[in-house]
């Protein structure tokens, strides 16, 4: 699988000011559909499985969120990337009790169901890197994020 084209310049937001979860996840799926990487459902059903299935992770240094829908809502793959100006409130995936503080959302738009478990292994492994992290948030140009992140999925699995 080839990951290059994953991460996209057109689907990178950076230091959005938006404080509400439902708003930051809707302004990202908008993005999706508009670019032509999901169908019209997607925002629906990535809110329906947000409250469901949390996704927020409370990773050292800056918290992190991957929310996503079912893969028959995904024309072509993408992955949506925000930064966050203040973080927003995300229940914890797999403890929907807590809540974390999230300044980093990456919204999947995966067609096949194996190649979203490597790609989740490959972010979780970006998320167990506490510097890398605060250096993506940082980052203020989408083409650097973008080929920042296409690098990191690319790497093979050790």
């Amino acid at each position: 699988m080839q990951y290059t084209t994953l991460v996209n310049a057109d689907i990178v937001m950076l230091n959005v000011d938006i404080e509400e979860r439902d708003k930051v996840l809707s302004l990202m799926a908008d993005k999706l559909i508009s670019k032509g990487y999901t169908t019209e459902g997607y925002l629906e059903a990535v809110l329906n499985r947000e409250t469901e299935f949390p996704t927020g992770l409370p990773t050292n240094g800056v918290g992190v969120a991957i929310p996503h829908a079912d893969t028959k809502y995904v024309i072509k793959p993408g992955i949506a990337v925000a930064t966050l100006k203040n973080p927003v409130k995300f229940n914890v995936m797999g403890n929907p009790e807590e809540e974390v503080d999230v300044k980093l959302l990456f919204m999947l738009a995966i067609k096949e169901p194996k190649e979203q478990v490597n790609i989740l292994k490959k972010l979780v492994s970006i998320f167990q890197a506490t510097e890398l992290l605060c250096k993506l948030t940082s980052i203020e140009d989408e083409n650097e994020l973008t080929d920042t992140l296409n690098s990191l999925l690319m790497k093979d699995e050790d």
